[in-house]
């Protein structure tokens, strides 16, 4: 059945990104009291698919690709659900449904066969190592649309373009720039909270030569760059393009990051 239920939030998830568009590119408000609860129910669904694969299969952890990908996407959904009710925006679901129907697709018709091997050291722990991370990279997803939606937005309002034109429907700029930051500054600790746990696990399993894994020092170098990110925009005041060109430099990080499951001994999801 968690397919099945999974299979639904996808196609919820489909629906509600079709209606973001009338609401956020054509001023039409009625699209969002529509989008918002079709993508909260997806995000139900989603949950209740999750929750019984793990039930199922007696474990809190995703042990495949599909898995891992999937909850990412949850994540993504309560992240989009989240700015819609605090800052009354579904601005934010028009990149953020298509990537979070992108994520889910492959889990819900394709189950990976993939799976990777969690050593019996505090399960808890390396629960919280992996959703601490997830929701670090969810966050710096965030904050990369918030700064280039503050472009968009800074772009528009000097075009002083005519009122009749369709745009899009945002923030004030003021509002777009806290939501990057505040993004950010969320996801740092979850990141060094989650790099922090997983180093101490290593220590105990693989011991010190785990630091030598590629994605290891890649992850090191993302959380570098992502301190040096916060710290240029705190003390600079950056928004606009140069935020977006930081938000970006660090997403591609994490794509490294992501990428480096392919050389790493350690991570790698491998067929059983």
């Amino acid at each position: 059945m968690s397919l099945l239920w999974l299979r639904v939030a996808v196609v919820l998830y489909g629906v509600a990104a079709l209606a973001v568009l009338p609401a956020a590119l054509y001023g039409r408000p009625r699209w969002r009291h529509l989008a918002v609860p079709i993508a909260l129910l997806g995000a139900f669904f989603h949950f209740v698919s999750i929750a019984e694969t793990f039930y199922a299969a007696h474990r809190a952890l995703p042990v495949d690709t599909h898995e891992t990908l999937s909850l990412l996407g949850l994540l993504l959904a309560a992240a989009f659900l989240i700015l819609a009710t605090r800052y009354k925006t579904v601005a934010f679901g028009i990149f953020l449904l298509p990537v979070i129907v992108l994520l889910t697709l492959a889990p819900a018709f394709h189950p990976g066969r993939e799976t990777v091997a969690y050593p019996l050291v505090g399960p808890v722990w390396i629960f919280l190592h992996v959703a601490l991370l997830l929701a670090a990279y969810a966050a710096l997803l965030i904050s990369l649309l918030a700064s280039v939606l503050y472009f968009v937005q800074e772009r528009s309002l000097k075009s002083k373009a005519s009122s009749n034109q369709s745009k899009l429907r945002l923030p004030p700029l003021e509002v777009i720039d806290q939501i990057a930051l505040k993004a950010l500054l969320f996801g740092l600790p979850c990141m060094t909270a989650g790099l922090l746990i997983g180093s101490v696990l290593a220590l105990e399993t693989t011991g010190p030569a785990f630091f030598a894994d590629p994605k290891v020092l890649l992850s090191i170098a993302m959380w570098f760059a992502y301190m040096l990110m916060i710290f240029i925009r705190q003390q600079s005041g950056l928004r606009g393009r140069r935020a977006a060109y930081l938000s970006s430099l660090a997403f591609i990080f994490v794509l490294a990051v992501w990428a480096a499951n392919q050389l790493s001994a350690v991570h790698r999801f491998a067929a059983p």
